[in-house]
């Protein structure tokens, strides 16, 4: 057991970090859903990771001990939103990607909501505490969004923002918002 102060990482760097390749991939999604910083691409690189390695050892266990855990990840995985039906197999969470956890972020789904202009004034609402999830101010721009949560995302009640949403249209800037 360690000291509770000093917490370990939850992300695992790249093996070669220095491939242009890879950089430039790196740095699009970096660019696509508005992170902060090549960490929070890696934290998704690590979940998502981990998931394919449940499913590959799930592989290797005997048939019904195999067919209960099988469920019990499908459905988790099905929950948060990796996987688009209740029917998928194994193979689906074999093939899931990094841009398919980074989807769910909270800060993905404020901006796909039209809640925000852009992906980085989501990450700033979510952040200054305009936003809640169910009713509950949620302040982490990398919280996963369940499915059954997704419908329940608009403006924290007291954020001036509920009575003024900044508006979305094709490159107009909303006049009122921009003075603030």
């Amino acid at each position: 057991m360690g000291d509770p102060k000093k917490s370990r990482r939850k992300w695992e760097g790249p093996g070669m970090p220095w491939i242009s390749q890879s950089l430039r991939m790196e740095q699009e999604l970096v660019g696509k859903f508005g992170l902060r910083n090549k960490r929070e691409l890696w934290l998704a690189r690590t979940i998502v990771t981990g998931f394919r390695h449940m499913a590959r050892s799930l592989l290797a266990l005997p048939p019904a001990e195999r067919a209960m855990r099988e469920k019990q990840l499908l459905t988790r995985l099905y929950r948060i939103g990796l996987l688009k039906s209740e029917n998928a197999t194994i193979d689906d969470v074999l093939g899931l990607r990094e841009e398919d956890l980074l989807e769910r972020r909270l800060q993905t789904v404020v901006f796909k909501k039209g809640l925000a202009r852009t992906i980085y004034q989501a990450r700033q609402l979510i952040v200054h505490g305009h936003i809640a999830v169910g009713g509950r101010k949620v302040t982490s721009p990398g919280y996963i969004v369940k499915k059954e949560e997704e419908d329940s995302i608009d403006f924290y009640p007291t954020s001036p923002f509920k009575t003024n949403p900044p508006t979305v249209s094709k490159g107009e800037v909303n006049v009122e918002q921009k003075g603030n």
